[in-house]
């Protein structure tokens, strides 16, 4: 169902694959099982770091629920349909990107923050003193 004409649509798309489709085409009996497992797996190992990352990183922390949210979303669309509904369909002037789902936006954009965290500044880390002296020594 066309939303906003040539940019974006609602559809069904039933992806038995990973990310953007990928081993969709994979004729294995057991891929489905693989795939929980994997994801299972996935969602310990960030509760895992949650738990373990400091307090003051808000933004990891942001992050990490996001992609707990999205494995979470897109494990019950695996255990109840052996595949995940995509839904989301955008495409601009010829271009067109693979649809996908809100649970892979929660996992693209806590990713993000993620990423947004490595270039902040540690504040339990403590802020070393330049003395005129060592600023001399540089030049």
């Amino acid at each position: 169902m066309e939303v906003i004409r040539d940019f974006f649509s609602l559809t069904h798309i039933r992806n038995s694959g990973v990310a953007f489709g990928l081993f969709a085409d994979s004729d294995s009996e057991i891929k489905s099982l693989i795939f929980i497992i994997f994801s299972s797996v996935a969602i310990v190992a960030i509760l895992v770091f949650f738990h373990q990352a400091p307090r003051y990183r808000k933004i990891v922390h942001m992050g990490l629920i996001l992609v707990f949210s999205g494995a979470i979303g897109n494990l019950i669309d695996r255990i109840l349909y052996q595949e995940v509904i995509d839904f989301l369909d955008f495409f601009y002037s010829g271009y067109h990107f693979p649809a996908f789902n809100v649970a892979d936006s929660c996992i693209t954009v806590g990713v993000g923050f993620m990423f947004i965290d490595l270039f902040q500044k540690d504040p339990s880390r403590p802020l070393e003193k330049v003395s005129s002296t060592d600023s001399q020594q540089e030049i």
